[in-house]
């Protein structure tokens, strides 16, 4: 691990993937990741984990797909203990800026998450939750607060023109066509 010279803030660094557990005896980790296609998480270098209040980054020494997997080796860990006491369990993120701006309609997950969502005549259905992947489209998690509506959960598809009518970043929310009643 690095000094604190080169350390991030949370505010500063996206969560990536997370070390799971050991891989053979030299201080390899399997490692699981939040990228898709998965092995795109090796392409963000360097790797930043958590020591206290701060991220410092890490150096692989070598990655590779093993099985349905990825493993990596990290410097400065070299057998299974040290692995096991220093890395698993550790999130594995990225400096922000290193992910390419959205834009045309796309959108990272992490800029909707907490959004507002408000029907197409104002009225307000709650903030995105999360969202999940269900093969043909992404659908949106949007809970119900004292704002709202209602208290109620809804699952909204991804769909833009015809569910999703605006997402505006700046402000905050995104306008949806709903039924409020489904």
């Amino acid at each position: 691990m690095a000094s604190a010279d080169h350390a991030l803030t949370s505010e500063q660094v996206l969560v990536v993937g997370r070390v799971m557990a050991v891989h053979g005896v030299q201080g390899w980790v399997k490692v699981y990741s939040h990228t898709d296609p998965m092995e795109n998480i090796f392409e963000y270098q360097p790797w930043y984990m958590r020591r206290g209040e701060h991220w410092l980054p890490v150096t692989l020494t070598g990655k590779r797909r093993q099985g349905k997997g990825l493993v990596a080796g990290v410097q400065g860990c070299n057998d299974r203990d040290q692995a096991q006491q220093e890395l698993v369990g550790r999130d594995i993120a990225i400096p922000r800026d290193l992910l390419p701006r959205s834009g045309g309609g796309d959108y990272y997950w992490r800029d909707l998450i907490g959004l507002r969502v408000k029907l197409a005549d104002g009225r307000d259905l709650g903030r995105v939750h999360t969202l999940m992947e269900t093969g043909a489209n992404d659908v949106l998690v949007v809970r119900g607060d004292g704002d709202s509506l209602d208290r109620e959960e809804r699952l909204l598809p991804w769909l833009p023109e015809q569910v999703i009518l605006d997402v505006d970043l700046e402000h905050g929310e995104m306008r949806v066509d709903w039924d409020p009643e489904f």
